[in-house]
């Protein structure tokens, strides 16, 4: 089986190195440089954007959906019938649909499968895909995603995958927030921010955020830019969207998007951490979490 994959970033990258391992595997980047490098370490072949039609299975891993119906626009005269195109960009289910509509036309299935496990799940093959679409395309490329995730989940029709997706990181921003708000009153109290979360992770307030993120994150005050402040922002917006077409209230998580835009204005967007949400909260407070 011939893959493609289309965005080599910093999940899309060593994703595409354990495709290779086992399918043959074009990759195409906007810097072709990067292109090249990955096939030099993983053996898999660098490409321009049309020659990634060849495949039978095309992976997507870029910013936002209209870049991913940008692409499908410029291939679609060069796609294979019978192809199936993996979109794993954090995207919105309404243009998800228009971009499935439109490579439907050529024959071509897509299928929205966003990613979750961050950076490292992505390096050490434990990546978490939840999946929208035709379930017999599913099954076709299941063998691929297999090589590079720990967990494969069809959560439901097209455009599905991007709803779980984006409701996924809101839980993740409202966990976020949360802790910091809890935090910077704690701080102010006199209270070690370490000693504070010692006991919360070991107690019922605890989470991903407060067991993995918070410690080596905000109050190392390292801040590693794994997953930027405006790409938590934009997943908030879709979120927004996912609520407005349900039509079912959210009122905490509609609010949360707010302040997350706020926080994108004042701190950073994309150069910064998604964690230094809790910068604006320490400012606001005039003390810092440590």
């Amino acid at each position: 089986m011939k893959t493609a994959f289309i965005g080599l970033g910093a999940m899309g990258y060593p994703i595409a190195g354990h495709i290779a391992k086992k399918f043959e595997t074009l990759v195409y980047n906007r810097t072709f440089a990067k292109a090249q490098a990955h096939a030099a370490e993983f053996g898999s072949r660098a490409v321009g954007l049309e020659q990634t039609a060849e495949a039978q299975v095309l992976f997507t891993c870029v910013p936002i959906s209209k870049d991913v119906d940008e692409l499908a626009r410029q291939l679609l005269p060069h796609l294979r019938s019978g192809a199936v195109w993996v979109d794993h960009t954090s995207g919105e289910p309404a243009l998800a649909k228009e971009t499935a509509a439109l490579l439907a036309t050529k024959g071509v299935t897509y299928l929205d499968a966003p990613l979750s496990g961050g950076v490292a799940g992505a390096k050490n093959a434990k990546a978490t895909v939840m999946v929208g679409g035709d379930k017999a395309a599913f099954e076709r490329v299941k063998p691929v995603m297999e090589t590079y995730a720990a967990k494969i989940v069809q959560v439901g029709p097209l455009g599905a995958g991007h709803a779980v997706k984006a409701v996924n990181n809101a839980l993740l921003a409202v966990n976020l927030w949360a802790l910091s708000e809890g935090m910077v009153a704690l701080v102010q109290q006199g209270v070690d921010a370490g000693l504070a979360l010692e006991v919360i992770n070991a107690s019922s307030g605890r989470s991903n955020v407060s067991e993995n993120l918070f410690g080596s994150r905000v109050v190392s005050r390292a801040f590693p830019n794994t997953f930027a402040l405006g790409l938590l922002a934009k997943d908030l917006g879709i979120a927004n969207q996912v609520f407005q077409e349900a039509g079912t209230p959210a009122p905490l998580l509609r609010q949360l998007r707010e302040f997350f835009e706020i926080a994108k204005l004042e701190i950073g967007s994309t150069d910064v951490d998604h964690t230094a949400v809790a910068r604006l909260l320490e400012r606001w407070a005039g003390v810092e979490i440590h």
